[in-house]
């Protein structure tokens, strides 16, 4: 008798369906053969489904003679432990212990030798998939309930055990099933933002200037100055400064969470954006993602967020020289002998570095030990097409004592919430002026879409004209500064770009071009 059972798989970020069929041939030496391009984990379903079955008072494959469980589509490479419920269910059926299994049904959940069931990864891609697919009903992992819950519109049962399972299949007890739960993905002024409050750090408006035009615009920033004057902390407060997710960005970002197994527990969707800071010594692999199965790595942690890179030059060049097509297109793309996956990375990067590496270069009160050709090999650790991908490069200097003691209280000083209405306001107007494209911020404009949004007087191209000629800037940056521009203006609520913006613009290119 040949079963076939509904499963979920995830390929990239996306859910598909997948049909687990099981024969029982009954003649010949016990066998328990698993087919359609599994990997170890899904391999090992095998001794899983055989102890969960026995434990669970059923008859294991080996009594059964010759058991063939395949996984289609065939071509797909199947990962992970969460096929052992379907294939334990199909079994079970072909070998008669259980009555047919609705067609419409759908089951995820990895088995434990006692055939309790575990919680998997990736869980909300599933349901959304099953969800579009038409299915009536998906039975997943007790643990897995909470996070499903921001799906409407399907039956979601949480299982606890195998026993429990069949036992509902069978009509003899019931499950609990989630409650969708409808989140408000609006602006929430009364945010507690905590201890990364821009109220808190002394001093350094001119860094702070400049990340506020990034979090506007989606810019990206690279700090520099010597050790203690603040890079990092400014970097920590830049998530305080952006708007919350909506419901598009939150179910994206939450998907990317659970796939990783990244997901904190109790939280059924993502609504604070994401802050990375990956240690210099990462691999690119970990930064970029990849893998036999191609998993998502740190840039796409970060997507619709914050990636820092702390101590920049001290990353492999070869790492992150890796950042270039993310950086440009807001997307990565994995390619490995089995599959070509693409992860989305659209997220603003805040590097920080020494200006070289004693780290007390330009510093007015210490003394620079380092000569010129190992400040020169310092700096060159980032080649110029990276550093073309920066368009706001900021000098972060140490702080007097006078500010540090400064009589303000922080209760006086502009917080975060502050600066973040500004934000705010300046994306709902790049929203509302790129409603007609398929781009949401500044720094997604393409060379056509600058020069339909960004016109620029007489006045406005002669500066520009000066700057490329002063600072050499390539194409890319030439166009990258418009956009600046733009951002600029925007946070003023101004439909035009004025030379003040322009102007501004240019100060945030001048450190680092050569």
């Amino acid at each position: 008798m040949i079963c076939s059972v509904n499963s979920g798989a995830v390929v990239g970020l996306e859910g598909k369906i997948i049909q687990v069929e099981a024969d029982v041939l009954g003649n010949g030496l016990p066998s328990f053969i698993l087919v359609g391009l599994p990997d170890v984990a899904v391999k090992e379903s095998k001794s899983r489904v055989e102890s969960a079955l026995k434990n669970s008072g059923f008859s294991p494959p080996y009594a059964h003679g010759r058991v063939t469980v395949n996984l289609a589509p065939a071509d797909l490479p199947k990962a992970g432990p969460l096929y052992d419920l379907p294939i334990a269910l199909s079994f079970l059926v072909a070998s008669g212990q259980l009555d047919y299994v609705n067609s419409n049904f759908l089951f995820v959940g990895e088995l434990s030798l006692s055939g309790s069931l575990r919680p998997v990864r990736g869980i909300l891609s599933i349901v959304c998939e099953a969800k579009n697919k038409g299915i009536e009903k998906i039975f997943i992992p007790y643990e897995n309930l909470y996070e499903a819950s921001v799906v409407d519109g399907i039956d979601i049962f949480g299982v606890k055990s195998l026993r429990e399972l069949i036992l509902y299949l069978r009509g003899k007890e019931t499950l609990p099933t989630h409650q969708f739960v409808d989140k408000s993905y609006d602006f929430d002024e009364g945010r507690i933002i905590g201890e990364s409050d821009f109220r808190f750090i002394r001093g350094q408006e001119y860094a702070k200037r400049a990340l506020e035009i990034a979090a506007a615009g989606g810019h990206n920033v690279l700090l520099s100055g010597p050790p203690g004057s603040g890079k990092t902390l400014l970097a920590r407060a830049v998530p305080t400064i952006l708007p919350e997710l909506n419901r598009e960005e939150s179910l994206e970002v939450t998907k990317i969470y659970s796939i990783s197994g990244c997901l904190p527990r109790k939280i059924a969707v993502l609504k604070e954006r994401p802050f990375r800071s990956p240690h210099h010594s990462a691999s690119a692999v970990s930064l970029i993602g990849g893998g036999s199965n191609p998993r998502p790595g740190e840039i796409t942690l970060a997507h619709r967020g914050v990636l820092f890179l702390d101590e920049f030059p001290e990353f492999p060049r070869s790492v992150l020289e890796n950042l270039r097509q993310p950086l440009e297109e807001g997307f990565v793309v994995v390619s490995r002998a089995k599959q070509t996956i693409e992860f989305p990375s659209r997220f603003v990067l805040v590097a920080a570095m020494n200006p070289c590496p004693c780290g007390n270069a330009g510093d007015p009160q210490r003394l620079c030990s380092c000569t010129n050709s190992q400040r020169q090999k310092y700096q060159q650790k980032l080649s110029g097409p990276l550093l073309d991908r920066i368009d706001l490069q900021v000098e972060v200097p140490r702080l007097d004592v006078e500010k540090l003691q400064s009589e303000v209280s922080f209760s006086e000083a502009e917080s975060s919430y502050d600066i973040r209405c500004r934000v705010v306001n300046a994306r709902l107007v790049q929203k509302n002026r790129f409603e007609k494209e398929k781009i949401d911020l500044n720094s997604q404009l393409s060379t056509r879409a600058v020069g339909e949004y960004c016109s620029l007087d007489a006045e406005c191209k002669t500066l520009l004209k000066e700057a490329i000629s002063a600072l050499k800037l390539s194409p890319r940056g030439y166009y990258r500064l418009i956009k600046t521009a733009r951002t600029i203006a925007d946070l003023e609520q101004n439909n035009e770009i004025g030379v003040a913006h322009i102007a501004e613009a240019i100060q945030y290119r001048f450190r680092y071009e050569s």
